[in-house]
């Protein structure tokens, strides 16, 4: 069976091209680091199996946890997701972990398996595992809402609320290829291999406004994806949960920004039909980063809603 993102790749004409998918890694290489581009913040690493999990640790180690979980894409990482919100949950009083998903950041990359939901979600609830963490709200952008639906459908006792901003895994893949910022974002794969420029192309594929690119983010997810295997994407898998979201069992809190150009915002009625209590935000003059450009916004209600529901 042709995975995910390679079929999303074909679709697009990319695979026509003649292109190997190793281009999406570095055309430029480890010079990369040698001219000074600073990759996020280390924090600490435990084992999940037979991977490393990096993550970051903020707030009270005693605070009720609530556990980031970031989206796909060239470089991603858990700060350069959450960087602008971290700080107002753990003032809050929260504990906030913040992980970096297997083939992501600073965790292990194997190239040997499937990137499914299952897989993403298996690791991230080890690491709380190791943690000793046994009750966590969740919030996920894009891919890491996919992963958090997955999370709290498997572990309805664990997981205490879900916050969700335009997640992936509820739409059909062709629903996905029909979007405009999809397009864009193959165009930038193709035109050569992924240099710092095209990567900055694509990120700017995900926000309304591209001033929230900054050079410092491109710099860290560029550092980072000079470790990326093209098997964190071409074997990603990440199958339509739509029929599974009246089987979540906590409270539902979701964001989708309505110039959202990667991920359909009529996900967000979809989330709000079937799960119960669910409540949801659409935000104007919004990408598909609603964390990164409305930030007080989003804390806020984040904030609301982890304190009263």
């Amino acid at each position: 069976m042709e995975h995910g993102f390679t079929r999303l790749l074909r679709a697009c004409g990319y695979m026509a091209t003649g292109m190997n998918p190793a281009v999406l890694r570095r055309r430029e290489g480890l010079e990369a680091v040698a001219a000074g581009f600073e990759g996020p913040p280390r924090g600490e690493t435990v084992s999940v199996g037979d991977l490393s999990i990096h993550y970051r640790s903020h707030g009270r180690p005693d605070g009720d946890a609530v556990v980031f979980v970031h989206g796909s894409g060239p470089g991603a990482s858990g700060h350069s997701n959450f960087r602008k919100n971290v700080d107002a949950f753990a003032t809050a009083g929260y504990r906030v972990i913040v992980p970096d998903l297997p083939g992501f950041g600073y965790s292990s990359k194997p190239t040997d398996r499937d990137y499914t939901t299952a897989f993403f979600s298996e690791h991230l609830v080890g690491l709380l595992d190791a943690l000793a963490i046994p009750n966590f709200a969740l919030i996920g952008n894009s891919l890491g809402g996919a992963i958090s639906i997955r999370a709290a459908l498997d572990h309805p006792d664990r997981v205490t609320g879900l916050i969700l901003m335009a997640p992936g895994g509820i739409e059909e893949l062709e629903t996905y290829l029909a979007m405009p910022a999809m397009a864009k974002m193959i165009s930038n794969f193709v035109d050569g291999a992924l240099d710092r420029d095209g990567l900055r192309r694509v990120l700017e594929t995900l926000v309304y406004d591209p001033v929230h690119v900054t050079d410092a983010l491109v710099d860290e997810r560029w550092a980072i994806l000079q470790q990326q295997p093209p098997e964190v994407l071409s074997r990603m898998i990440i199958p339509n949960m739509e029929a599974e979201l009246s089987e979540i069992r906590c409270p539902v809190l979701s964001f989708w920004g309505a110039d959202d150009e990667m991920l359909p915002a009529s996900g967000g009625f979809k989330i709000t039909r079937a799960c119960k209590p669910a409540r949801h935000i659409e935000i104007a003059q919004c990408g598909h980063w609603v964390m990164v450009e409305h930030t007080r916004f989003f804390n806020a209600a984040c904030l609301d809603f982890l304190a009263n529901g």
